[in-house]
């Protein structure tokens, strides 16, 4: 992903180098995104349509920067109106509403989707590494 949140960068930081635990989520959710998220903007989330953010799991960490990569295919519900031009992921912490929005990524291809469209990750298509 291209980054994190504040709140879990500090996190880490915090367990890695303080051993403070922190609450984490214990299902992590993909949603789909028409205008960009950053460390301190939520950006524009797809809403309407049939949308729903989407559960997904991760493999365990692997190569060199080690990097973890949804361990299964990540299907969105097909969509029942025009969603807009999806350009960016993220991962929340919540199926609905803001939760806590862990990360984000731009998508390596902006995607057009439309009514009778189903956005689709295959296995190993969402990674995330700490850089």
């Amino acid at each position: 992903m291209a980054g994190f949140k504040q709140t879990y960068e500090n996190n880490v930081l915090n367990k890695v180098f303080r051993n403070t635990d922190f609450t984490h989520p214990t299902t992590v959710y993909v949603g789909l995104y028409t205008a960009a998220p950053s460390d301190t903007t939520e950006g524009t989330e797809v809403s309407g349509g049939s949308y729903a953010r989407q559960a997904v799991t991760f493999g365990a960490p692997s190569g060199n920067p080690a990097q973890i990569a949804n361990s299964s295919s990540v299907s969105f519900p097909v969509a029942t109106a025009n969603w807009g031009t999806v350009t960016h992921v993220a991962l929340h912490s919540a199926s609905t509403g803001t939760g806590n929005q862990i990360a984000w990524a731009p998508l390596t291809t902006s995607k057009a989707i439309n009514t009778d469209d189903q956005a689709v990750f295959n296995a190993g298509a969402l990674t995330v590494q700490l850089d």
